[in-house]
């Protein structure tokens, strides 16, 4: 190679070595992504189990192949214990809501409290054999003692942060109970929300394929406790 080429070369390999260097460092860059938070809804029924709603419901959920969870009353349960089996073997999760659902009975004192939750807890094993781990307050009328009670018996105790609206609006029908199950769930991730199954609540199996099906659109993953 004569010697007036020798700084070309030089300069087109330095450049070479320049570009692949550079190169490097751009594909070393990770690539950062903003995954959403994941939306999960809880579907959490209170107060069966009942013969006619409860059977409607749980037709829903299978149809739509969603979990839930049934916080049952134990004194209801007496010939309904088919329905009450069925919730298990369908793979929802059975809670403890109270055996008498009388609160001057049930927070009478922590003795009887706990007795309640015990009974009710025992009714569940006796018909589906399946140990309840988690309870909701009747009423919701919990307090820091009540909790700390229930968890030294092993239980997780589960509010609510949206309801469908079947204890509140008297008389409300389907679509309302659709409309304030989306409003009272507005800009929360995580939504649990407050159904009842008991035997008067009809309008709220109508409402439920219309509940899950907005939420699945809304792109919200069915959880069970």
């Amino acid at each position: 190679m004569q010697r007036k080429y020798i700084p070309l070369a030089v300069f087109f390999v330095a450049l070479l070595l320049l570009l692949a260097h550079l190169g490097a460092r751009m594909t070393a860059v990770p690539a950062f992504t903003f995954a959403a938070e994941q939306k999960r809804i809880f579907l959490t029924f209170d107060d069966g189990p009942s013969t006619v709603v409860t059977g409607q419901v749980l037709d829903v959920l299978r149809d739509e192949g969603v979990k839930a969870t049934f916080f049952v009353v134990g004194d209801r349960v007496g010939g309904r214990e088919e329905v009450l089996r069925r919730i298990a073997r369908e793979g929802h999760t059975v809670g403890v809501h109270s055996q008498t659902h009388v609160y001057r009975e049930i927070y009478a004192s922590d003795e009887a409290f706990l007795r309640d939750v015990s009974a009710c807890a025992e009714t569940v094993r006796k018909v589906t054999g399946v140990t309840p781990r988690v309870y909701r307050f009747p009423g919701g009328l919990g307090n820091s003692r009540r909790t700390a009670l229930l968890r030294e018996q092993g239980y997780r105790v589960v509010g609510w942060n949206a309801v469908c609206g079947d204890e509140e609006i008297a008389g409300a029908d389907a679509e309302t109970l659709l409309k304030t199950s989306l409003s009272t769930a507005r800009g929360k991730d995580t939504v649990v929300l407050l159904l009842h199954d008991s035997a008067h609540r009809r309008a709220t199996a109508e409402a439920l394929p219309s509940i899950i099906r907005s939420f699945r659109e809304a792109g919200y993953e069915f959880c069970a406790f």
